[in-house]
């Protein structure tokens, strides 16, 4: 199964809240990227979040640290491994979706990622079923 992590960033220059949350999903040699205003909670209401540029598969297995160029600081908050629903669509467009259920070590559910005319959310709508280790 490919692998998710959720990096708590702090003191990013381009931030105005001083902090915010990058969720990585691994896709290929690449993973997508999200910056979310908050993680998201499960049954909660969803969040803010903005696709950013690719990021390496490195950020994955990243503990803590700063960012380079002088872009803050970096702290893994969970990761594991996720499975895409049957149903996943590429979401190029207004009213596409990423659906995916995360099998972290503290988040763990079916984590919906949807495309809107002027950004993304990110809800936790339940809870996912448990993969055997």
């Amino acid at each position: 199964m490919p692998r998710f992590a959720i990096l708590e960033h702090t003191g990013a220059p381009d931030d105005p809240a001083g902090i915010h949350y990058d969720l990585l999903i691994e896709s290929g040699a690449v993973c997508r990227t999200w910056r979310l205003a908050a993680v998201p909670r499960p049954g909660g209401p969803p969040v803010p979040a903005v696709e950013l540029p690719a990021h390496r598969r490195a950020w994955l297995e990243h503990e803590a640290g700063e960012v380079s160029g002088g872009r803050g600081f970096a702290r893994r908050i969970d990761a594991g491994r996720y499975e895409s629903a049957p149903t996943t669509a590429v979401a190029t467009g207004p009213g596409g979706t990423i659906d995916v259920a995360l099998h972290g070590a503290r988040v763990v559910g079916r984590l919906v990622l949807c495309r809107h005319d002027d950004g993304w959310t990110a809800a936790l709508t339940g809870h996912a079923p448990q993969t055997p280790a």
